[in-house]
């Protein structure tokens, strides 16, 4: 799926790599598509002081040439926790 491939890139080129793509919808008529993405933070850090990995979930917003128009970090959790802390 193109707005997929769009989005990784992306993500890997600007944040880094997506962990996972957990949801892909389509907005209202004009407006694009909504993306969730799952993204390890500081990975090579938390690993170097024996810390859990730290999960961020993205909103994404895809416009109809599924180019990405914007991002916004909407949580953030420790891999291990059940509930997620909401990003400042």
């Amino acid at each position: 799926m193109k707005i997929m491939d769009n989005v990784t890139q992306f993500f890997k080129e600007h944040i880094a790599p997506p962990h996972k793509i957990i949801s892909v919808k389509k907005q209202e008529e004009d407006e694009g598509w909504r993306v969730l993405v799952e993204v390890i933070e500081e990975r090579e850090y938390m690993r170097r002081y024996a810390h859990d990995e730290m999960i961020g979930l993205y909103e994404v917003t895809v416009d109809n040439d599924k180019e990405v128009t914007e991002f916004n970090r909407i949580s953030l959790r420790f891999r291990s926790d059940l509930e997620e802390q909401q990003a400042e």
